[in-house]
């Protein structure tokens, strides 16, 4: 135990931590430990019921026990007297196999067992509601093309900057934050790294935003599509493969097509062979897919893929080509787990590269305005419970997330399903009571 978390509290004057998992649902479960009792739970853990999280386990269960990775401690800007440790859980002595953050671990280590590191980006869009979440909090903003409008941007500057601050402050290397396509809706981006930095990182950024909003009187949601007419909330990820030291970028060639190297279109084969099954995890909740299969928005757009295709710099595709030195995936939204996102975006690009698959030819078309003339065009699911039975189907992602996982996540997944169909909604009731 190289880092002693008991120094460091003395050292940076922290008083609690925050031991934090994040569960199956992507909710972010911590306790709240002072620096006192550090030096134990760093050794043994701080101990949760397991069933009292989204996670496959039982009122019967022992304890379940969060051991925090003391080298991903982020004391938190706005209140450095506390910090946040992401930890992984373990139940009965060993590491629980369904666990996000040890999903997104195995499929880093067989990346590394093959030769490669891959580092990943990801642009995080959301929301700032009234408190209640009802109504887009500035109501100047109305714009029918409210993308990148300044009047709107440098409203909420106080808030903005603020977060930004407290990321430069955390060194993660933000370089521009805008209005994105929605009324209400912005984006703040960082520097791309390893995956599992970005997806610790990440993790924070949705507390930190959430937090800094409620402190200036707002509501932060990373809801796909919180309200109707507007585009809803993506999380695009930026996703590079590189050698196992992390110092040559295998994804590019000068001399291939668009500047990518074969690898980099086996990786897109991979994802587009697999699109289907990865809406279970990239488009996680019944909103979801009010997002991905939306009709058009009041500015025009959804900026939303809604079928299986890849192009370059072009936006109206699930895989967009932005450069030479990586790929851009926008099929997640914002209710994409931190840690599963990565897992199965990695793992399902490197099983392409495995197998050498090829993405099929490359598509330069408005997809939003001629995707019709795409004959047999694969489209995405429809809906979460589609989503899920092609996950369940698919043999090869189970293969790369963990058997534990995969049957956890579906069981868990379908009973929200469950809960979402038991729900009788106003729509039920005007279309169908005088049938």
């Amino acid at each position: 135990m190289s880092i002693k978390l008991e120094e460091v509290a003395k050292e940076k004057g922290i008083r609690y931590f925050l031991i934090s998992f994040t569960d199956l649902f992507g909710v972010v479960r911590s306790k709240l430990v002072p620096a006192g009792a550090i030096a134990g739970m760093q050794k043994n853990g701080a101990g949760f019921a397991g069933f009292a999280a989204h996670l496959d386990m039982t009122p019967a269960d022992a304890d379940m026990f969060g051991l925090p990775d003391a080298e991903r401690l982020i004391q938190l800007p706005w209140k450095p007297e506390v910090g946040w440790l992401p930890s992984d859980i373990y139940l009965d002595g060993k590491m629980v196999a369904h666990g996000p953050r040890t999903v997104l671990k195995k499929v880093l280590a067989d990346a590394k067992s093959k030769g490669y590191q891959v580092k990943t980006g990801v642009e995080c869009e959301y929301f700032i509601l009234t408190p209640e979440g009802t109504a887009v909090a500035d109501f100047a903003d109305i714009q029918p093309k409210p993308c990148y409008d300044q009047q709107a941007l440098m409203r909420r500057y106080d808030l903005i900057a603020e977060i930004c601050d407290h990321m430069q402050t955390l060194e993660w290397g933000p370089y521009q934050n805008d209005h994105e396509d929605a009324n209400g809706q912005f984006e703040m981006n960082w520097d791309y790294t390893e995956a599992l930095t970005t997806a610790d990182r990440h993790s924070f950024f949705k507390y930190m935003t959430k937090t800094i909003a409620e402190r200036h009187g707002f509501r932060a949601t990373f809801m796909p599509k919180p309200l109707s007419t507007l585009t809803g909330n993506g999380c695009h990820a930026h996703v590079s493969v590189w050698s196992k030291d992390g110092k040559t970028n295998l994804m590019e060639d000068a001399q291939g097509e668009l500047g990518l190297s074969k690898l980099a279109y086996h990786f897109i084969g991979g994802l587009l062979k697999h699109a289907e099954s990865l809406a279970a995890i990239t488009n996680p909740v019944v909103n979801s897919y009010k997002r991905i299969n939306a009709p058009r928005t009041t500015s025009g757009a959804t900026w939303s893929p809604n079928t299986v295709t890849y192009s370059g710099n072009n936006r109206t595709h699930m895989i967009r080509i932005p450069d030479s030195d990586r790929i851009e995936v926008r099929l997640a939204d914002g209710a994409a787990n931190p840690y599963l996102l990565q897992a199965v975006l990695i793992g399902a690009g490197l099983w392409g590269v495995e197998n050498k698959t090829d993405p099929g030819k490359r598509l330069d078309i408005d997809m939003y305005a001629e995707g019709h003339k795409v004959l047999n065009a694969p489209k995405l699911p429809l809906n979460l419970l589609d989503a899920l039975r092609a996950f369940q189907k698919n043999q090869t992602l189970r293969g790369i997330l963990g058997a534990e996982f995969a049957d956890s996540y579906v069981k868990l997944k379908m009973d929200e399903w469950n809960s979402f169909m038991h729900h009788f909604s106003d729509w039920e009731r005007r279309n169908a009571l005088d049938v």
